[in-house]
């Protein structure tokens, strides 16, 4: 029998427990792994599930030690790479026995306690176990299957849409998330994109989550609705991302995005040297978090880091209004020599930076960009022959995708050839004692990078202000610059497909 005295004890624990659960839910702990897949020998003949199963299971092992170590160490939750299970050397027809039907989340399935309740999964089911197994929440990549009648419209010759997908299990094992990539990159020939984007987002005790794959990142649907029409705290990010210098590498533009849309990004990449796949990392608005870049060896890496569950609640967040400090000053000199150069075959506007010491503006279309700068070596005689420029572009990129940019960019010419400027490059010698970039944006849409010598990052080395300027620290007087840009998005001006 229950006297008063021992309800009003129990009652008093159990708020405790919650109040205690409920702060716990303001920070979570993050992982990523940056993966070396084991991919399948090329063939032109598809080889049998058996032996699928078999390439994708070597695959799966290595993420499993990662699952389990991360688990170790607190993590509530790890993602995975895109094409981290079997690689992306594929046709329609080798891709097929990769290939699993993946039911929606609302049929309320554990593939780990119920395998075959929607015909043969082993991959499912050993993803579903490893999220159970390890009590943690698990994201990875893989593809799905829907049949379809070759006799309706839009379905393929073979009577199948193959999706590439990505899946979240919770850490009971119940898959909780199912999204199919929207926007296709260059050579996904083995994959169908969906009728409409998919904007798939979900809660858990530590946030809401949503997710993409890849070269999503760059569009409208289904990146930034999430953030705008879901008011997700935190984006998932499977990426077989390809390094492009000077403005999109991995690290680069994925640590950007997530400052400028105000939400934690946790992106994990695949391990290719070969394909200058590399660049993984947890990163928030507030600053740039554990990363991981290697171009030297094909290792994988495990990246933990604590975050906050809701960002945009923080105290020290705030909004940005991108053009409202270039609105109001008066236009500087463009300098005397005012030339035409690509980056990744977009052509920019460039002036080229002569003295130690002096304030630019660029003009190009409706986009002006202004810089104040101060190199390191200001009253001293310049050590190198480095050339630095200050770049602007507005216009549509219509390359690997189509889509519509505003950039302004400070960076280091690849030598003292002009015609150089807005090749890769990663080293740099220069140092600048200061600088301050701003632009005449027509978007909100603004992300802000700063890359160092050998394609680091800069944590705590600038500061992006409400009115736009993107700003140096003192510190920054002690790293060698390779690039400072915001790059911007008129997703408004996109080709409608």
């Amino acid at each position: 029998m229950l006297t008063s005295r021992m309800v009003a004890v129990h009652y008093f624990v159990s708020v405790l427990v919650c109040v205690s659960y409920a702060q716990s839910l303001e920070r979570f702990i993050a992982a990523v792994y940056e993966h070396a897949v084991i991919l399948p020998d090329s063939t032109q003949t598809p080889v049998t599930k058996q032996e699928a199963l078999e390439l994708m299971n070597r695959n799966i092992d290595i993420l499993e030690n990662a699952t389990k170590a991360a688990a170790q160490q607190g993590a509530h939750l790890i993602v995975t790479p895109e094409d981290g299970i079997y690689g992306w050397q594929f046709s329609r027809e080798t891709i097929s026995p990769y290939l699993e039907d993946i039911p929606d989340p609302d049929m309320n399935w554990i593939p780990c306690n119920d395998p075959k309740r929607f015909g043969p999964a082993p991959v499912q089911t050993r993803l579903s176990c490893m999220a159970k197994d390890n009590s943690i929440y698990v994201v990875a990549n893989m593809g799905d299957k829907k049949n379809c009648n070759i006799s309706e419209a839009g379905c393929p010759n073979d009577g199948q849409f193959n999706y590439n997908t990505a899946v979240v299990y919770d850490s009971e094992g119940k898959l909780v998330a199912r999204y199919h990539k929207q926007h296709l990159f260059l050579g996904e020939i083995q994959f169908n994109a969906p009728k409409e984007a998919e904007v798939v987002s979900f809660d858990t005790p530590f946030g809401r989550f949503g997710i993409f794959i890849c070269f999503d990142i760059l569009f409208y649907d289904p990146a930034v609705a999430l953030v705008v029409d879901r008011n997700v705290d935190t984006i998932l990010f499977p990426t077989a991302w390809m390094n492009v210098l000077p403005h999109l590498s991995a690290i680069e533009f994925h640590s950007a995005w997530a400052m400028g849309m105000g939400v934690n990004l946790l992106s994990s990449n695949t391990h290719s040297t070969s394909k200058r796949m590399t660049g993984s990392g947890i990163f928030s608005p507030e600053n740039v978090g554990p990363y991981y870049y290697n171009m030297d060896t094909e290792d994988g890496h495990l990246v933990i880091s604590e975050l906050n569950a809701h960002p945009r609640n923080s105290s020290t967040y705030y909004s940005i209004k991108w053009n409202q400090h270039a609105s109001t000053i008066k236009k500087y000199s463009s300098g005397t020599n005012v030339f035409k150069g690509s980056i990744f075959f977009d052509l920019f506007t460039f002036t080229e930076l002569k003295e130690p010491e002096e304030n630019y503006t660029i003009c190009q279309n409706d986009l002006c960009c202004h810089l104040n700068y101060k190199r390191a070596d200001y009253g001293k005689k310049k050590q190198n022959n480095e050339i630095y420029v200050l770049g602007a572009f507005d216009g549509l990129h219509v390359v690997e995708g189509q889509y519509y940019l505003q950039v302004c960019t400070l960076l280091k010419c690849l030598s003292s050839d002009l015609n150089t400027c807005g090749e890769s490059v990663e080293t740099a010698s220069t140092k600048f004692k200061q600088f301050t970039l701003s632009g005449s944006f027509s978007t909100n849409y603004v992300f802000p990078e700063v890359l160092l010598n050998n394609v680091n990052l800069a944590p705590n080395l600038f500061k992006v202000m409400s009115d736009g300027r993107l700003v140096s620290k003192p510190a920054i007087a002690t790293h060698p610059l390779l690039s400072v840009t915001l790059f911007g998005r008129l997703y408004e001006k996109d080709p409608v497909n």
